[in-house]
Order: structure tokens, then C-alpha cells, then sequence
């Protein structure tokens, strides 16, 4: 089954959505500063634009999950990539991401969170998808009402009467008696 355009930017609104705000959060819990709101534009529209192209059908977690941790990493390069002081509060000149240990968690939580609702949503969405399609298809009228074809020709037969002389005897069939 795949998912037209209103249903597929619903559903890229609702990832973005939550993808952009919960690494936002975490980016701010793991004690980064809150993104300009230009990087949170710019975040959003590139999720929003990830989405659009993966969401024309029913995705598993995994694979929710995979875009999901490679969309954090994004966003949080681009949220801590603003500023002079970017390489000498994030260390990323250093180490990348594994300097920060609290940095990365934060995101990493965000993503399994975010990973595990989104999951459940898509599943829980395509599921109501099939059955309310199931529900049309047989509220639907038939296309055309099919052409009957010509029935089998009657074959009539007569019923030729036994002959007179044979009419009392017995037909047995079987092995024979034993003398």
C-alpha cells in the first residue's frame, strides 16, 4: 500500500515535528545552548525533507530508528555548529561526539523515544489505513454487473423401457460362491 500526497506530507509533518523539538530539547538538556531559530529552520525543513522521501509507505523501527539517529547526529552538528564558540565548548575538533558523553546520550535518548513513538504511530496508522480501505472497498457498488453468458443446452433424452423378458431377472455381480 502506498501512501498518497496529503497522507505522506502528514505524516513528514508529524516526524519533523518531533524529531526537530525532541533534539532540541536534548541538545539543551545535555547542556548545549537552545538553537537560534534559524538552525531550528533549517533542521526542520531538511528533516521534513528526509521524511518526504522515505515516508511513501509503511517503514519498520529499525529503519525508523536508523534515519531517526542519523537525523540527530544532523541536528545536533548543526544545532552546536553556530558561534565562535562551537569547537572550544563541544570539543568536536578533538573527539567528535564521544567527548561529550552527556551531549551524546541526551540524543540518543531522544532517539530512542522518538523511535519508539514513531514506530508505534505508523504501525497503529497503517493498520486503521487498511481496515478503513477494507470497509470502502466493500461499501463500493460492483464496477459492472457481469454479462451472463448463455446457460448449457438442454439435452433431452427418452427413457427406453426395459425388455419384457428381462424385467423379473436379478443382476448379480460378485465373486462366486463358494461349493
Amino acid at each position: 500500500m502506498r501512501a498518497r500526497l496529503p497522507l505522506r506530507l502528514a505524516r513528514t509533518a508529524a516526524f519533523a515535528a518531533v524529531c526537530v523539538t525532541l533534539a532540541a530539547l536534548a541538545h539543551v538538556l545535555g547542556g548545549g545552548a537552545a538553537p537560534a531559530p534559524w538552525a531550528a529552520a533549517l533542521g526542520l525543513a531538511g528533516v521534513s525533507a528526509l521524511g518526504l522521501a522515505l515516508c511513501g509507505r509503511e517503514r519498520s523501527a529499525g529503519t525508523i530508528n536508523l534515519v531517526l539517529v542519523g537525523a540527530q547526529v544532523g541536528l545536533h552538528e548543526l544545532f552546536a555548529g553556530e558561534g565562535a564558540s562551537y569547537v572550544s565548548v563541544h570539543g568536536h575538533a578533538q573527539g567528535g561526539l564521544a567527548v561529550n558523553a552527556g551531549m551524546l546520550l541526551t540524543h540518543l535518548t531522544a532517539t530512542v523515544i522518538t523511535g519508539l513513538w514513531l514506530s508505534r504511530g505508523e504501525a497503529a496508522l497503517w493498520s486503521l489505513l487498511r481496515r478503513i480501505g477494507r470497509r470502502l472497498v466493500l461499501l463500493l457498488p460492483p464496477a459492472a454487473a457481469p454479462v451472463s453468458r448463455p446457460g448449457a443446452p438442454v439435452v433431452r433424452t427418452r427413457v427406453v423401457p426395459p425388455q419384457p423378458d428381462l424385467r423379473h431377472s436379478v443382476a448379480r455381480r460378485g465373486p462366486p460362491l463358494p461349493a
